[in-house]
């Protein structure tokens, strides 16, 4: 790995840079975009027993909002559970919007490495190419300075691909993961709403 950072040079320090950004939010998202972390199985069942049997407390809805995502979702709808139906479900669409907007942190970051990967790898081609015209001269070719744009532009090149394969894969998948959570955190949010003014049964 040293031997191919020293013969590419400063072109490619910028890809080094955006490749332990990269792996750094994706072992970040990994571990916080558990489903355990996110939408635990038995929490709304649970918080719907706890409702029948004991009623809402300031206990109970710091205890909900403090579990998971879906514990900050129902913990607003319960801080309103004596109010109307429009009023509990405006909570809930504000708290879940929220939410998600924390579920995707750092998204937009790892999308934008993926998408300039490539084009700061096209840069180190350029960088490359441009060595290797000028080693042309009147009185020949320079080998050595050949040599190094041709490292340049390939060692660039793979670079930013490498960085940015991986990095859409991974922004691509935790889209569709929080997309999934968010879903399935309305839907128990509504679940509970319904509960609470008796359109539905637990």
């Amino acid at each position: 790995m040293f031997a191919l950072i020293q013969a590419t040079g400063w072109p490619i320090w910028p890809l080094l840079l955006a490749s332990v950004i990269a792996v750094a939010l994706i072992i970040e998202r990994s571990v916080s975009l558990r489903r355990a972390k996110i939408v635990p199985p038995g929490l709304l069942e649970k918080v719907l027993a706890d409702l029948r049997h004991k009623g809402v407390s300031p206990e109970m809805i710091n205890r909900v909002s403090a579990h998971s995502a879906l514990g900050q979702v129902l913990g607003a709808g319960l801080r309103n559970v004596n109010s109307s139906r429009e009023v509990m479900k405006e909570a809930i669409e504000e708290t879940g919007r929220a939410v998600a907007h924390e579920l995707e942190r750092f998204l937009t970051t790892l999308g934008t490495i993926a998408s300039i990967s490539p084009l700061m790898g096209l840069f180190g081609t350029i960088v490359g190419m441009i060595d290797i015209f000028a080693s042309q001269s009147a009185s020949g070719t320079n080998p050595q300075q050949l040599a190094q744009g041709i490292s340049i532009a390939l060692n660039t090149t793979g670079m930013g691909l490498v960085i940015a394969i991986p990095a859409t894969i991974f922004w691509r998948h935790y889209r569709a993961l929080i997309d999934g959570f968010v879903i399935e955190m309305e839907q128990q949010a509504i679940k509970l709403v319904e509960v609470v003014h008796g359109d539905r049964r637990s």
